[in-house]
């Protein structure tokens, strides 16, 4: 492998920053242990946070680059691991100190030059399908909080609802605001599942706080495959 320490140095920075990408050069590696340290602020997080997630996510640099079949691996002297990426290109990190102390190696199958490294805060997907507004507001301000904790620029931005992202492919999207005076079916729409991602082969549903009522409940037909919270 080629010295990647002014790369590393850079990644370590940027992934701090949580809202901004950090990537990686063409042919190139990210250090699990640069990695690790932005993956641990969250775990370190002290305030509420019992709503969202955090995830390791391989982004592509721009919608012509393509998801499908793009593999993450872990490689250590001790540490041999295949990271599964979802339709999303997040992961679930492993915290493992052994090859925290090789500094393995993060590698992708693919170009590195046409990807990038961050962290993804997102809300936890309910198995029963039946979000409560009050609970996704509180869950949009978890997310947030944590994101102004790690990113000076999001004190002036405020939670304005949450979007559901789905398979391009597969059954009926249907997402329903339930309130006491009856039910209706949310628009689906084809966008990214992220707000600052530039993929956007997924359909998608917004619920947006200031059209919702005070209170009521959101209704998922198929489990999504992630919920971000909306800021502006």
């Amino acid at each position: 492998m080629n010295n990647p320490r002014h790369y590393l140095a850079l990644t370590a920075m940027l992934l701090a920053a949580g809202a901004v990408t950090a990537q990686v050069p063409d042919g190139e590696w990210m250090s699990y242990r640069d990695a690790y340290r932005s993956m641990v602020v969250f775990e370190k997080y002290g305030k509420p946070k019992n709503l969202i997630q955090n995830h390791f996510q391989v982004m592509a640099r721009d919608k012509t680059v393509a998801m499908d079949g793009l593999q993450l691996s872990l490689n250590g002297k001790t540490t041999q691991l295949n990271l599964p990426l979802d339709a999303t290109g997040r992961t679930v990190f492993p915290l493992l100190k052994a090859a925290y102390d090789d500094n393995a190696a993060l590698i992708l199958n693919r170009k590195g030059g046409q990807y990038a490294f961050r962290s993804r805060v997102s809300l936890v997907v309910r198995p029963d399908g039946v979000y409560d507004l009050a609970e996704l507001r509180a869950a949009c301000e978890q997310s947030l909080n944590f994101q102004r904790t790690i990113d000076s620029t999001a004190k002036s931005r405020r939670c304005v609802g949450v979007r559901f992202a789905f398979a391009r492919r597969g059954g009926d999207v249907i997402v329903k605001l339930r309130e006491s005076e009856g039910e209706a079916v949310l628009p689906v729409l084809e966008g990214a599942a992220f707000q600052d991602d530039p993929h956007e082969g997924f359909r998608i549903v917004n619920v947006r706080f200031m059209e919702s009522p005070d209170k009521g409940q959101v209704v998922t037909q198929n489990a999504p495959l992630s919920i971000a919270a909306l800021v502006e």
